[in-house]
């Protein structure tokens, strides 16, 4: 499948039903940190799990429902920036599509490698493994 490069964001979320109408909720980071504006107008596209599941060897397991995998592995280390503060005071990172990545003991422009502890479909916790590094 060819991504244009006009795409501003990518992200899995489900659909949710309401009165004979269907809402799809955009992740605050996709409009705290991405081209996307609260109020604007966007063209949606709409991907199956056949779309999404590249390379995927078996998508009749119990796992093909729809949502793209995650970007990030348990035990892989990444360095990402801190763009907010979670309600629970954890550093919040964005990785690709948007992914959320928790990150204790962070602040905001932190830049930081992490190792990443637990990985859910919505997103991931990691752990500090270096404060400040140089992005180059």
């Amino acid at each position: 499948m060819e991504i244009p490069e006009t795409l501003l964001c990518l992200f899995s979320e489900s659909i949710e039903g309401q009165q004979g109408s269907y809402t799809i909720t955009v992740p605050e980071q996709e409009v705290a940190n991405g081209g996307v504006h609260e109020n604007g107008s966007y063209r949606v596209a709409l991907l199956t799990s056949q779309a999404t599941k590249a390379d995927s060897s078996d998508a009749n397991s119990d796992e093909s429902d729809g949502w793209l995998e995650p970007p990030v592995e348990e035990g892989e280390r990444r360095n990402v920036e801190i763009n907010d503060i979670g309600e629970q005071g954890d550093g919040i990172a964005s990785v690709e599509r948007g992914y959320i990545v928790i990150v204790p003991k962070t602040e905001p422009q932190d830049r930081v490698t992490v190792e990443i502890t637990s990985v859910t479909s919505r997103f991931a916790f990691a752990e500090v493994v270096e404060h400040d590094i140089d992005e180059e």
